[in-house]
């Protein structure tokens, strides 16, 4: 969560932003997200984002250049050069209109492939740092060893951690060919610009960089080898993927080789989360997030997840 002073300091700053934009502004506010990785305000038509406190200002500027480089694919920034405020780095960014969790039908799978395609087959344009996809994942399976070493769930996680190759866990360089990777891919991680019904964008350039296109293919792969994804969702993205030209599997046959210790490592990152979360609120595992503890334990003795790992 935010500190006392830096909610109200982050709203002062995206009115005036907004303000400066928008003369006759209508003056709509809301605090979109205050977590502790990052707090986002948005009002009327510009939308600030406070990023996480220990965020590298070197880093956190090379990947706000490369989105205001990446024009149809990423969300362009306001203002190429972040600034700070309270001690938090602080980038400013126009509205775009989220993806309707009420309603899963409409969930643009076909728009995240294409966009990820063009990502992963443009060349970079700027230098940019590493994709952090490996480090989030590690930190989530340290954050579950600090604060939950002793549940019954942890130890397949961390087990099936364990068991992936040094490059998975952050813990070793990222296999070539390297491209242009968005490092966090998830359906909340694209928005409508202009808002309300512009083009889809991807947004949130926090882990954006270079490495194994697959990596994000990973979070859908993973959600549909282990049943929470349907399969005709999993194949409309897949295949869109597919027809533009995506280089992070092959055109046809068998994805998942190039899929399979990206996928496990989003299960078990996704599975480590979810039992620190739950035993932070000393309830028991959902069915969702138990779905996700039995794809681990299943994980060490098999080769590769096909579906319902």
């Amino acid at each position: 969560m935010t500190t006392d002073a830096l909610l109200p300091a982050l709203e002062a700053r995206v009115r005036a932003t907004a303000h400066a934009r928008m003369p006759a502004c209508p003056c709509g506010a809301a605090t979109l997200a205050d977590r502790p990785d990052a707090t986002v305000v948005r009002h009327a038509g510009t939308v600030a984002k406070a990023h996480a406190a220990d965020a590298d200002p070197a880093g956190l500027a090379l990947r706000v250049t490369a989105a205001a480089r990446l024009t149809g694919v990423l969300l362009p920034p306001l203002a190429e050069a972040p600034v700070v405020l309270h001690g938090r780095l602080v980038t400013y960014w126009p509205y775009g209109e989220p993806v309707d969790a009420e309603d899963p039908d409409a969930a643009p799978w076909e728009a995240a492939a294409g966009l990820l395609a063009r990502l992963h087959r443009t060349p970079i344009p700027t230098p940019v740092p590493a994709m952090r996809g490996p480090a989030k994942a590690a930190r989530a399976v340290e954050l579950l060893l600090d604060t939950a070493p002793h549940h019954p769930a942890t130890a397949p996680v961390v087990a099936a951690w364990s068991a992936l190759p040094a490059w998975a866990r952050g813990e070793a360089a990222m296999p070539g060919p390297a491209g242009l990777c968005h490092g966090d891919l998830h359906l909340g991680q694209l928005v409508r610009h202009p808002a309300p019904a512009g083009p889809w964008l991807l947004i949130d350039i926090d882990d954006l960089g270079t490495g194994p296109p697959a990596w994000d293919l990973a979070r859908p792969a993973a959600w549909y080898a282990c049943g929470l994804l349907p399969p005709d969702e999993w194949h409309r993205f897949l295949t869109a993927y597919r027809a533009c030209g995506g280089p992070a599997v092959p055109p046809d046959g068998d994805p998942w080789p190039a899929l399979d210790v990206p996928a496990r490592a989003l299960t078990a990152q996704t599975a480590a989360r979810a039992i620190a979360k739950a035993a932070a609120a000393d309830r028991p595992l959902d069915e969702v997030e138990r779905s996700l503890v039995d794809a681990c334990t299943r994980m060490p003795s098999a080769r590769v997840p096909g579906p319902h790992c």
